[in-house]
């Protein structure tokens, strides 16, 4: 090797990897190694595309070169991580890394240390240490670690994958300023596809990077093709092309989400100016047993709905739901919808001075409430903020992603959308075109 294969080879990973490691990236992937040195990087791609071959050898790269600001160096070490949900998950681009550096003739010999227990690590001969870690019990075996690159593989199939990046994994990279890589295939349109969203806004801070299955030269195109041929869109779109794609079962589909979301609080300030008209709408959901109470104030302007107030209760007393559902009356006097099934009742009768209107929920009147939830976001009537509140055990709820997880077959548990659709019932109209209902278990 002459001294500029060594110094193009630090700049550009597709060449380090056909001169150092015998392996061509396909174009997908030289473009992702490329490209992927911000801070933050996001990888979503279709089943096959090779995504963990690419980190394997991004890694290497990484390790063998001890890719940060020289500033560093003085600490000594250098740690990357590539880590998931489950161990085994996460040993699949460990392996490959492993499988990798046996197989090259050239950097044969680098693994100084390679152990298995308590959980995979390798330790190259220039101080390089590569682990690969369980993401589990909201990231408690990342705690007390620091990494100068960390791998998040599969992250959309993680349900604590927000509270593991925001909580643990960003302040594990902050001793020597390390890199974050989010890799995965799409799994609906959850908190993975809001961070992508996130990050491509970001311009040179972050990178995003986009994959179709059929990009990769090493598997079958005849198979590929039968696949797109004979799967749904919707499969073709999310398994072989990367895309973010609902799954069918939604109340209310992505696209209507995305188009209700307010991107600017300028936008609520215009719909509020003092020459228009408006009036207030109220409902309440009230828990049962593990749910919560939840009360939602739409603001209706020029027939629009705006979620002004958003009031999220837990375990209290009723006498304290009895008081927070006055208070909100008073801030915002209008028509109040609350729910009265079981001991509900209860509740509406010590409010009956507000007059409210009781609800009873049945599988009917409840695919009613939800359909016309749904036609209002299709009409485009409703508009609202992400609304991020603390929730138990440290976690943060947001309505955004209780509405999006809210299928017809699994909504029990969905407190703020049925208050949402508790407020917008009185707009309900019997002759407008109709979404029919969906049912499933509800």
């Amino acid at each position: 090797m002459q001294l500029a294969d060594w110094r193009r080879a630090i700049r550009d990973i597709p060449y380090f990897a056909e001169t150092f490691l015998d392996i061509v990236p396909h174009p997908g992937q030289a473009t992702w190694l490329r490209e992927s040195y911000r801070p933050e990087n996001l990888l979503v791609t279709g089943n096959r595309w090779g995504k963990s071959f690419a980190e394997a050898i991004k890694i290497i790269h990484h390790a063998l070169f001890r890719m940060r600001d020289l500033r560093y160096d003085r600490s000594g070490k250098y740690h990357i991580v590539t880590a998931s949900i489950t161990l085994d998950q996460a040993r699949i681009i460990f392996n490959t890394v492993v499988r990798i550096l046996n197989d090259s003739c050239r950097v044969q010999g680098l693994i100084k240390k390679h152990t298995v227990t308590p959980y995979p690590r390798l330790v190259l001969g220039n101080g390089a240490i590569i682990d690969a870690r369980s993401t589990q019990r909201r990231g408690e075996y990342l705690l007390g670690n620091d990494y100068d690159l960390f791998v998040y593989d599969e992250i959309a199939f993680d349900p604590e994958a927000e509270y593991v990046v925001n909580e643990v994994v960003k302040m594990r990279l902050a001793d020597r300023c390390g890199r974050l890589d989010l890799v995965s295939t799409p799994n609906g349109r959850n908190w993975f596809y809001r961070k992508m969203l996130e990050l491509r806004d970001r311009g040179d801070a972050a990178y995003v990077h986009s994959g179709d299955s059929r990009e990769n030269v090493h598997i079958s195109r005849e198979y590929l093709d039968c696949q797109v041929k004979y799967l749904t869109d919707k499969r073709v779109a999310q398994n072989i092309m990367g895309q973010f794609v609902d799954s069918g079962g939604e109340v209310i589909p992505g696209k209507y989400i995305d188009a209700a979301l307010i991107k600017s609080p300028e936008e609520i300030k215009a719909a509020f100016d003092s020459s228009r008209q408006v009036y207030y709408l109220t409902g309440w959901d009230l828990a049962r047993k593990e749910t919560a109470t939840v009360g939602i104030t739409v603001a209706v302007v020029d027939g629009i709905c705006y979620v002004v107030e958003l009031v999220r209760l837990r375990k209290f007393d009723w006498n304290i739901v009895l008081e927070r559902i006055r208070r909100q009356q008073r801030m915002y006097p209008g028509r109040l919808q609350i729910d009265a099934t079981g001991l509900g009742d209860v509740l509406v009768s010590q409010l009956s001075d507000l007059n409210p209107t009781e609800v009873i929920f049945t599988p009917k009147s409840k695919a009613q409430l939800l359909t016309n939830v749904e036609l209002f976001h299709s009409m485009e009537k409703i508009k609202y903020c992400r609304w991020e509140l603390p929730d138990e055990g440290g976690r943060v709820w947001s309505l955004e992603d209780e509405l999006r997880a809210a299928r017809w077959d699994d909504n029990n548990r969905c407190d703020a959308l049925m208050a949402l659709a508790l407020a917008l019932w009185p707009l309900h109209q019997p002759d407008r075109p109709t979404i029919a209902p969906r049912f499933g278990r509800v």
